[in-house]
């Protein structure tokens, strides 16, 4: 199973005149045709639905991500988000407790976590988060 983060599930739904598709959307893409186990955190769901403006906007996204597994996190989760940000405030790096709770989720779970955020990458310095390469 391989978590998908916020960012990435933005880029994939946002509407662009742009070809350039970012790698991580292709990844998304790769992932999704190769029928691979991927998996959505609550506090995701609730990210991607919080930044729409339009009802059917929310309706059609929330359809779209009911087809993946919803995780929740669980007070070992939390427990374990509060260590990860402990750490990495020691080591200097700055982190939110929305990408801490992320980074508790994949690590408790064994799953990498497919992100376009630079943050989650300074976060698997000061923890046991698996980042997903492709």
């Amino acid at each position: 199973m391989i978590f998908v983060d916020t960012c990435v599930w933005s880029l994939a739904f946002r509407r662009s005149n742009s070809t350039l598709i970012a790698k991580e959307v292709e990844q998304l893409q790769t992932l999704l045709a190769q029928d691979v186990p991927l998996a959505v955190a609550g506090i995701v769901l609730q990210e991607l639905l919080s930044g729409l403006r339009e009802e059917t906007q929310f309706k059609r996204l929330q359809n779209l991500l009911a087809d993946f597994p919803l995780m929740l996190a669980t007070e070992t989760h939390h427990i374990l988000a509060a260590e990860i940000a402990n750490s990495c405030r020691q080591n200097g790096v700055a982190t939110s407790a929305t990408d801490c709770l992320i980074a508790a989720m994949c690590i408790a779970n064994d799953a990498p976590l497919l992100t376009a955020d630079k943050d989650f990458t300074q976060m698997a310095v000061c923890c046991d988060l698996k980042l997903y390469q492709g």
